[in-house]
């Protein structure tokens, strides 16, 4: 299974190990799944983790990020931008997301499912939970 996972779910991934996000982020660690990421979501998730509120609210040190970035870096599939569909949702870091499912064919993982609304069904992805997520690949 192919999974786009926005950046949102990898913010509550590191904060807390309860919840679904956190041992989703295990599963694409140890290749349960697919996890798919383009080079513009990657960076997104470089600058949100990086930021100095979230570090300390997490209490992670940047060289830790640094590391954990790595990993992401080296367990992704990278996804190349053939096509753009730009602008499809309200918010341009949404788009990022849809963007890279579309062009990967992979389902999208977030916490602000409303966010993306119809969106991506038109596109024939799916949109789901982190629990959800978590409950289709252990299944």
């Amino acid at each position: 299974m192919k999974l786009v996972l926005d950046t949102n779910i990898l913010v509550a991934g590191v904060r807390s190990r309860t919840g679904a996000s956190n041992p989703l982020l295990i599963a694409g660690f140890r290749r349960r799944f697919i996890w798919c990421c383009s080079v513009p979501l990657f960076y997104e998730y470089e600058e949100v983790l990086n930021r100095a509120e979230f570090l300390l609210d997490a209490g992670v040190t940047r060289q830790a990020m640094a590391e954990f970035l790595t990993d992401i870096a080296a367990t992704v599939v990278p996804v190349g931008i053939d096509f753009q569909w730009r602008p499809q949702l309200g918010d341009p870091d949404d788009d990022m997301v849809l963007e890279a499912a579309i062009n990967c064919g992979g389902s999208i993982v977030t916490h602000n499912v409303r966010d993306f609304g119809a969106v991506p069904a038109r596109f024939g992805l799916a949109l789901m939970s982190p629990a959800d997520a978590l409950r289709r690949i252990t299944t």
